[in-house]
């Protein structure tokens, strides 16, 4: 049974996924880590179309191997290339603003996605939000304010355009969702939907270049190995994995622990890179995790009377 065909009832959430879900959140708080140390040794963009090129092969590999259809005409192309496009913007805000910004910071901004996905979905796809919802965004948002008036993990003025740099990348990220969510791709496999993001990046990216400079910078064996730890194991590996628990735990479940990843993003940028904290990156924290969990938290049904 390929991956597109299969409808087996999501199992509940067991030992197994609790240790997966603690591992990926992990390894995408770690991502920012990644992209640092990959900067400190290339063009940031030609990073992102790098490791973008390097993920979509493997991706493709692993679609021929399951056997999952990827070029049968499902009204998916023009959404995919939108998709894609997004993406690639995405990332590309992503690289530069982390070449200016801290991981802590960074993290904090670009994980207040699903507040935007939120908005988003009630102005263009008509969910409501129920009150708890709101409750999330306000905290959320009032985490980011928090950062954005601490001086003291703010490595010189230049990180405040690295902090909307990621807050931009979070809201095209958060249009990125409401366009899948909203379009043929929704019922694509979502190792299609995201094969199109990977493919379609790389090449919107590729004329943004020049705009990172010299194409080398401090090329170093960290910096390789960062580039090829994002392109294999982030970006193939990782997300792969999250298709696997979205098809087999239920998505409410696994939801619920998004709000790890800023956690393991504030802790890795302090223990591996000696970024400096405060108080309030701390309070930030708390209160976007916080919107995180209101956010996700599955919204109770009624009984019939």
């Amino acid at each position: 049974m390929t991956a597109a065909t299969d409808v087996r009832a999501p199992q509940a959430i067991d030992g197994f996924a609790v240790v997966a879900m603690l591992a990926l959140t992990f390894s995408w708080g770690l991502n920012g880590v990644l992209v640092k140390l990959a900067n400190a040794g290339f063009n940031p963009v030609l990073m992102m179309v790098g490791r973008s090129a390097l993920a979509a092969l493997l991706v493709y590999g692993w679609c021929v191997m399951r056997g999952i259809a990827l070029f049968r005409r499902d009204g998916t192309l023009w959404p995919g290339i939108i998709a894609g496009a997004l993406f690639g913007a995405e990332f590309v805000l992503i690289f530069f603003g982390l070449d200016l910004t801290t991981v802590a910071r960074g993290s904090l901004m670009v994980n207040t996605m699903p507040f935007f996905v939120l908005v988003g979905a009630w102005l263009f796809l008509g969910e409501k939000a129920s009150a708890a919802k709101i409750a999330g965004l306000v905290l959320a948002f009032a985490g980011v304010a928090l950062v954005f008036s601490d001086r003291l993990s703010l490595p010189d003025p230049a990180a405040i355009r690295g902090d909307l740099m990621m807050l931009a990348a979070a809201v095209l990220w958060g249009a990125t969702t409401i366009v899948i969510k909203g379009s043929r791709l929704v019922e694509a496999p979502a190792e299609k939907t995201l094969l199109y993001q990977l493919a379609v990046s790389a090449v919107v990216a590729l004329p943004l270049i020049p705009l990172g400079g010299a194409l080398l910078r401090d090329v170093s064996t960290v910096a390789v190995g960062a580039f090829l730890a994002q392109a294999i194991y982030i970006v193939a590996i990782t997300y792969l994995v999250w298709f696997w628990l979205m098809r087999s735990y239920p998505a409410s479940g696994l939801a619920s622990f998004t709000f790890l990843s800023p956690v393991f993003g504030v802790l890795c940028g302090a223990v591996i890179l000696g970024e400096p904290l405060s108080w309030r990156i701390f309070a930030a924290l708390a209160l976007i995790a916080a919107g995180l969990l209101l956010v996700n938290r599955p919204a109770r049904r009624v009984q019939p009377g």
